[in-house]
């Protein structure tokens, strides 16, 4: 599944980072093969806000980061490749809509650097999105993968 996320993620961006729990686990050895630089969130454990930040720092001095997420492998390279284009033609933050649902990934600008490694807890970016809503780029995907994550093994059934 992160493997698949990966690859959508390779297929539109030159440089990947991906944040694990432990970096001794099978998954690290086979996201590294694919290509990405990984890194281990040493506070993993206070939740997705803090691997988000532990990812942004660990990435360097970048013009913006694009935020995928590892259950969502259906998430198509196009649309990754839509969310850098909005970045790189100036958006502050940058989405994926698909029939009018916002979902992943979702790219910011250098400006939210400070602010993206100053993440913590379990809510990820949300709040972020939400105090600058207004500066949303919506990126229209024909891509229902934006919107489905794999929380259980029946989601990949489905």
């Amino acid at each position: 599944m992160a493997v698949a996320a990966l690859r959508a993620l390779r297929a539109a961006v030159p440089q990947v980072v991906a944040v694990v729990r432990d970096g001794e686990n099978p998954l690290t050895a086979l996201l590294s093969r694919e290509g990405a630089r990984v890194v281990c969130c040493p506070h993993a454990d206070r939740g997705l806000g803090a691997s988000l930040a532990w990812g942004v720092s660990e990435a360097g001095e970048s013009e913006g980061w694009i935020i995928a997420l590892a259950d969502m492998p259906f998430v198509q390279p196009q649309t990754v490749f839509g969310v850098r284009r909005a970045l790189e033609f100036g958006a502050a933050i940058a989405a994926p809509l698909f029939q009018g649902r916002r979902g992943h990934p979702v790219g910011f600008a250098a400006i939210y650097r400070d602010q993206l490694r100053a993440l913590d807890g379990d809510e990820g970016a949300r709040s972020l999105l939400e105090q600058n809503a207004a500066k949303v780029a919506r990126v229209m995907v024909d891509d229902p993968g934006v919107l489905r994550d794999v929380d259980f093994p029946q989601d990949l059934a489905e």
